[in-house]
């Protein structure tokens, strides 16, 4: 797929891994749809900033605790926009540290609600508002824990590794106009309140021995978008951490 000239939305676009996509797509040519929950002053900016690069722009707020009609606010806007949308990317995801004593069951609906059943009814929409004839792609973005679970984190975990299944199934249902792929980041960016100490205790536990960047994930995204002989597959961006 040529990025150039395509309709991407990028959901949790407005900040941190998700703003990074947003912008990387705009450099590469594309018009995107900025999706944030509540960063709306993040988005603006973000907005701007993509505009900036010569292509078109718009943020779309949507509560994703509440998913499908979320899935629908977020497409209603982007076909009223852009007339099409040509690829999602599914960043938005919380990040809640939890065992099995601790999850309470409203951090458990919370989780599935934002990192699972969004992406699976925003790529529904997706998948029913797609010209025929038209090449699209869905990127989801997942976390190297779903392939070697730790302890800690237990709902966000297995969110994650649900939507690696969920790639795997839908790039098979989607075929062959819809490719679906994965990136799965490892140590990226800092947790917030943490800082560069927080990074360098990563690293010791990295083969690479150093922690990646956010141009890491954007150029592997891109590479999924542009690479039209692969589905299904989930590209770790890890500097090997996930095999240690």
């Amino acid at each position: 797929m040529e990025v150039k000239g395509k309709v991407a939305v990028v959901t949790g676009g407005a900040v941190r891994i998700g703003r990074a996509l947003s912008l990387a797509l705009a450099d590469a040519g594309a018009d995107v749809v900025v999706h944030h929950s509540h960063s709306s002053d993040e988005a603006d900016e973000t907005v701007q900033a993509v505009a900036s690069r010569g292509v078109r722009a718009v943020d779309v707020a949507a509560d994703f605790t509440n998913p499908a009609p979320a899935a629908r606010t977020v497409f209603d806007a982007a076909i009223k926009q852009f007339g099409r949308v040509d690829v999602l990317i599914n960043s938005a995801a919380i990040f809640g540290p939890a065992t099995l004593a601790s999850t309470s069951e409203a951090d458990w609906d919370r989780h599935f609600a934002i990192n699972l059943k969004s992406p699976a009814f925003l790529c529904q929409e997706f998948a029913k508002r797609h010209t025929p004839g038209n090449p699209a792609a869905i990127v989801n973005i997942v976390d190297w824990r779903c392939l070697r679970p730790h302890p800690g984190h237990l709902a966000y975990t297995l969110t994650k590794s649900a939507l690696v299944t969920l790639t795997q199934i839908l790039a098979q249902e989607l075929a062959p106009e819809i490719r679906v792929n994965a990136v799965a980041p490892g140590a990226i960016l800092p947790p917030a309140g943490a800082g560069d100490e927080y990074m360098r205790r990563l690293a010791e536990g990295v083969p690479l021995r150093r922690t990646g960047s956010v141009d890491d994930v954007t150029s592997s995204v891109l590479y999924l978008l542009r690479a039209d002989f692969v589905t299904g597959e989930v590209l770790t961006v890890t500097g090997g951490e996930d095999l240690s």
